[in-house]
């Protein structure tokens, strides 16, 4: 996995050795699986912070609150967040959302999902996808963001399974309690617990993510590749000597994922060359560092 090649982009000038994604994925030697951060990895923003203006139009948030949204969303999308930042977001929305109906979200989020998401998947990520079904393994996206959003998104992708956080819910109502935090650490946890019962061999598992605070979930696997990585993770990947990818081409998709062996799937990797906030909103743009699926 040493071969030396861009993936939508030139390098950037960094010391770090970029790798063609076409050229990474390997026929499956025993059960595994290939475990997808989501924002910046799979698709092209946080895709909580992606439904601040449906949030508004529902009633969920104010306008400022949606502003403040689209603002984060441009800062995400240029630089990312540390964790402190993601920790006092994370407890900010967490608080602003109690009370929130549950179905109410999960609305909302069904309403506009192909609107404000399918165009922002990476075209490599898709063909990522659709090489590692080919491959033989299954592929789950592993993410910090809302698991009313990211599950929305996998089902579009035609994901195996998805692992992300979940709010305390009575009564169909939020109560701005964190029931699971899928961040750091709870990743790689996550992902040892599903190879224990799935039986994945993780020596022949593959994981991407694009932030430093994934390095634990990285580790895990036999075949760990950062994503446009931020500064951190750019380090730590030279450090271990984890190949780059750069992702570039944020595609709509043709028609919807119904499974991942659809031929959507595979007509998107052939294409390109390589065989909720608020609640969501900012709320789950706590996702970044802190991934996902």
């Amino acid at each position: 996995m040493s071969e030396s090649a861009s993936v939508g982009d030139e390098p950037t000038g960094d010391d770090q050795t970029t790798v063609d994604s076409a050229r990474t994925v390997e026929p499956a030697q025993a059960r595994s699986a290939a475990f997808f951060d989501l924002d910046k990895t799979v698709i092209a923003k946080s895709s909580a912070l992606a439904f601040g203006r449906p949030f508004y139009q529902g009633g969920l948030i104010t306008r400022r609150a949606m502003l403040r949204s689209a603002y984060a969303q441009l800062m995400f999308q240029r630089a990312g967040a540390d964790e402190a930042q993601m920790a006092r977001i994370r407890d900010a929305v967490t608080s602003m959302m109690t009370g929130w109906s549950v179905s109410q979200v999960r609305q909302i989020v069904a309403e506009t999902l192909h609107e404000l998401i399918e165009p922002t998947i990476y075209a490599e990520a898709a063909a990522l996808i659709g090489e590692h079904r080919a491959a033989g393994r299954d592929v789950v996206i592993v993410s910090t963001s809302g698991d009313e959003v990211v599950r929305p998104i996998g089902a579009l992708l035609g994901v195996d399974r998805v692992v992300a956080t979940r709010m305390k819910v009575v009564d169909g109502r939020y109560t701005g309690e964190i029931e699971y935090y899928a961040a750091g650490p709870a990743k790689a946890a996550a992902i040892r617990d599903l190879a224990a019962s799935e039986g994945y061999v993780l020596e022949d598992c593959y994981a991407y993510s694009d932030s430093v605070s994934d390095v634990p979930m990285l580790s895990t696997v036999g075949h760990p590749f950062a994503v446009n990585p931020d500064r951190g993770l750019r380090k730590a990947a030279a450090e271990h000597d984890w190949p780059v990818l750069l992702f570039r081409r944020p595609v709509t998709l043709p028609t919807r994922f119904v499974r991942p062996s659809t031929p959507v799937l595979a007509t998107a990797a052939v294409g390109f060359g390589v065989g909720a906030a608020a609640l969501a909103g900012m709320v789950w743009y706590g996702r970044r560092r802190a991934v996902g699926v």
